[in-house]
């Protein structure tokens, strides 16, 4: 009878201790809730900080510019003329998907505004002396010149730009060990080659030929020549 009434008493009190338990459980979730808004409070802070003034010196990052000296590799002598030049602006979309996966799982999609510029040009280093004709007063002149050609488009960093990068869950991992993360080569190139089919398709060449001709004749006038006659062959 002693152990009964020892195991009831024991019951009795059990329920209190269970139920202070079961109160204290709740209030953890209101104090885990303030350490989160603090957190996000102090990172928002962190990352504005100019909207207190004074605070962003302190804080602010520095740039350092640890560049190496600029190497000369090569240098090639022009014998051109560049007659025009056109600007150029698209928008590169550029998506890569896995078979089998998800875009959340693995693949990527680029957002790129890129600008650049293509110049026409005259080529004017292998003229042989067969293309010009001079009569025997040298008042009358005949240039056979080769037809305009396009360079090679050149993007403009100050005006290209990435607009939104998306990536799924193995290119974000795989970007943390990757050494360079931000590789955007594939989207540069991408955006050269339609900048490149868009010159091709202006007539740039046209307007290349035609202020090379001006340039040439105010030359060549000034010179002394009367009559001159420019073809492109």
């Amino acid at each position: 009878m002693g152990e009964d009434a020892k195991d009831a008493e024991d019951a009795e009190d059990a329920p209190p201790r269970s139920a202070a338990s079961r109160e204290r459980a709740p209030r953890r979730w209101p104090a885990l809730v303030a350490v989160l808004l603090a957190l996000s409070l102090a990172w928002l802070l962190v990352a504005r900080l100019d909207w207190l003034p004074g605070l962003g010196e302190v804080f602010g990052v520095d740039t350092k510019d640890r560049s190496g000296p600029v190497l000369l590799k090569s240098i090639q002598d022009m014998h051109r003329y560049e007659g025009a030049a056109g600007n150029f602006q698209v928008v590169v979309d550029l998506e890569k998907d896995a078979r089998f996966l998800p875009d959340s799982i693995r693949g990527t999609r680029t957002l790129f505004v890129a600008g650049g510029s293509v110049g026409a040009y005259v080529e004017l280093g292998g003229i042989g002396q067969d293309a010009v004709s001079v009569n025997e007063e040298r008042t009358s002149a005949t240039l056979r010149l080769p037809h305009a050609r396009l360079a090679e488009p050149a993007l403009n960093p100050e005006r290209s730009y990435a607009v939104s990068k998306q990536r799924g869950l193995l290119d974000r991992l795989g970007d943390l060990f990757s050494d360079n993360p931000a590789d955007e080569r594939a989207v540069h190139m991408l955006a050269a080659e339609r900048i490149g089919d868009a010159a091709r398709e202006s007539d740039l060449t046209l307007r290349a030929e035609r202020n090379t001709t001006s340039m040439l004749l105010g030359l060549l006038r000034a010179l002394g020549f009367e009559q001159v006659t420019v073809a492109y062959v």
